[in-house]
This record gives structure tokens, C-alpha cells and sequence, in this order.
């Protein structure tokens, strides 16, 4: 046995218990933006404010309030060609990103579809999300308890003795556990596929201590 292997002021055991509830998203956020390139800055800002007026009668269409909606200021950019000698001024890039929650999941596709149409010319990852977050997090925690009791239990019976009061507990972070927010993924053969939303997984972990009696 090596030193380090020897417990200097034996005082009952640790256990760490942890538990995860997976459960079906209910919320989803659409990343979306609209770049749009003109000879002049004008030009550019007209275009970008044409679209980002259309993006929002979209979502007015589809009875997505305002409030759902965030949306970036208007910015613009210049853009430059240097591929010969001297730098050549292309344009002026103007530009706007949103950010859409949905709480009707079955309009995530049609909605992409129809923004598409409307201007949108880029699409990041569908986030999907649960809005019950606090309240599936308690359920965790108290199921990480007992699953470090059970263990300790488990521990005990086999060491033929009993577990005692609880003399420590130490929360421990869930976010290095298992917990994540799903991401869409676009399934099937030949580019015909849906979008799955997968599954949300709320994890705790505690580590508990417990007296040991005879």
C-alpha cells in the first residue's frame, strides 16, 4: 500500500453520486442573418433594410411575436480586392443577424424556408433548448443525493457496518457533467431529410459525507 493510499484522519466515507433526466426540447433558437453587398453604402443599407422588413413580416406571418425576435444593428463594411498590385474597392457589405425563439417546434423548418426566401442568406445552428431548466435541475439534484446514498449504503453493507448522519456536501459542477443543449442536424438520404431536435439531457452531481456506525 502506498502512503498516499492511507487516509490520515479517518473520519467516515465520501461518496459521489450524480444523475441525468433526458427529456424533449420545447424551445428552439434560430440563428439567422442577411448580408447584403452594393456599390455604395447606401445602396447597401437600403437592400439589408429591405430584407430585415421582410424577415420581420415572416415571423409576423407565422404569428411569431416581436419580442421573440432580437435582432443586430445594421453594419457595413467595406470590401477590398488584393489580388494585383493595388488594392481595388469592390463594395460595401451591410449586414444584420437574428436570433428567433420558437416555442412551436413544427414551425422551425417552414420558418427557415420562408426567411431563406425572404433575404436571409445565412444559417447557423438550430439551438434547441427546454424551458422547465430550473425545475428538471432540482429533479436532478435530488436524484444525485440518492444515488449517493444508495452507494454508501452499498458500501457500508459490505463492510458490515452503517451509514450514519451526513457530515459533508459538496455540490459539484453539473456543467462538466452531461449537461448540453441539443443542436439540430438535418437526417436523411440525398439531402431530404427532417430536422430532429434530439433529446436535452439535465445532469447534477453531489458529493456527500457520510459518518459511519457501528
Amino acid at each position: 500500500m502506498n502512503q498516499s493510499d492511507v487516509i490520515a484522519a479517518p473520519w467516515g466515507m465520501s461518496v459521489f453520486g450524480a444523475a441525468t433526466i433526458d427529456v424533449a426540447p420545447d424551445l428552439a433558437r434560430l440563428r439567422v442573418g442577411i448580408k447584403e453587398m452594393r456599390p455604395t453604402p447606401a445602396e447597401a443599407f437600403g437592400a439589408t433594410r429591405t430584407a430585415v422588413n421582410q424577415v420581420r413580416e415572416v415571423m409576423r406571418g407565422h404569428g411569431i411575436p416581436d419580442g421573440a425576435v432580437s435582432a443586430s444593428n445594421l453594419r457595413i463594411t467595406s470590401l477590398w480586392d488584393y489580388t494585383g498590385r493595388n488594392r481595388e474597392l469592390k463594395g460595401y457589405e451591410c449586414g444584420s443577424s437574428f436570433v428567433v425563439e420558437l416555442r412551436n417546434l413544427d414551425l422551425v423548418e417552414p420558418i427557415l424556408v420562408d426567411l431563406v426566401a425572404a433575404g436571409v442568406n445565412e444559417v447557423g445552428d438550430v439551438e434547441f433548448d427546454v424551458t422547465a431548466k430550473r425545475e428538471l435541475r432540482v429533479q436532478a439534484r435530488k436524484a444525485a443525493v440518492a444515488a449517493a446514498r444508495e452507494k454508501a449504503e452499498t458500501y457500508a453493507e459490505a463492510a458490515g457496518v452503517r451509514v450514519g448522519k451526513v457530515l459533508h456536501l459538496t455540490d459539484v459542477d453539473s456543467e462538466g457533467l452531461k449537461t448540453f443543449r441539443s443542436h439540430g442536424q438535418l437526417v436523411g438520404n440525398d439531402g431530404d431529410g427532417v430536422l430532429t431536435p434530439g433529446m436535452i439531457s439535465v445532469s447534477a452531481g453531489v458529493l456527500l459525507g457520510f459518518a459511519i456506525d457501528e
